[in-house]
């Protein structure tokens, strides 16, 4: 089945989190950046860990004010540096707990900028490449960030939104607009599996903080089960 991703270590409801990873295969953990911090880290590694659940890193601007949802004005040398910042920070604590770190998923702003900022992009790959490059890197499915990346010699998996709303050139719709969120599970999970259908996307994601993110996580697995 399609891999079902969610970013995870960044609310303080540890009850919520580890419902999430219930539902999922992969996690993108908030490394400091935007959100999270040592224990939140560590707590999300081991429900990573007890669950069979893939651990990636969750970069994004060091701005936890605005949750790394802004783009901030950061030179790429600063990007780099700071993706490869926290992605080593959580590397630390997953690598005492016997684990590895599978995969790295931009963030908010970040991600969303790199989509057709080739700079920003290749900023993200620099700071990746200085920390590891036999990881997978996730990015929205059909955009130039994944050509940035493979150019550099990085392996991508395209991602596509199971709780987003899309615009016609499929970039993902403002969070400024109140419809850029499904918050419909049966909704939600029509789009996921029409993403599987296509085949063009080798993850989907569900944001832990989109309201009713545990209920949509499971429609979208009951709906994946019958289109794969």
């Amino acid at each position: 089945m399609i891999d079902l991703n969610c970013d995870m270590g960044e609310l303080p409801d540890a009850a919520h989190e580890a419902a999430l990873m219930e539902q999922i295969t992969s996690a993108n953990i908030a490394c400091g950046g935007h959100a999270g911090d040592d224990h939140t880290m560590e707590r999300t590694v081991r429900l990573a860990m007890d669950r069979g659940v893939r651990i990636g890193a969750h970069p994004g601007y060091p701005d936890p004010a605005n949750f790394g949802r802004i783009e901030m004005a950061m030179r790429p040398s600063e990007i780099a540096a700071t993706v490869h910042q926290q992605i080593a920070r959580l590397d630390a604590i997953v690598g005492r707990l016997g684990a590895r770190i599978f995969h790295v998923k931009p963030h908010g702003a970040m991600y969303n900028i790199a989509v057709h900022n080739t700079e920003v992009a290749r900023a993200i790959g620099e700071g990746i490449e200085r920390w590891r490059r036999d990881v997978i890197v996730f990015g929205l499915a059909g955009s130039p960030m994944l050509d940035v990346w493979r150019r550099m010699g990085l392996q991508v998996w395209g991602e596509a939104f199971a709780d987003r709303r899309y615009e016609p050139d499929g970039t993902l719709r403002s969070r400024k607009f109140q419809d850029a969120l499904i918050t419909d599970p049966e909704e939600a999970a029509e789009q996921a599996a029409h993403f599987a259908a296509e085949g063009k996307a080798e993850t989907i994601c569900v944001h832990g903080d989109t309201p009713g993110a545990v209920e949509i996580l499971k429609a979208c697995n009951n709906r994946l089960k019958s289109v794969q």
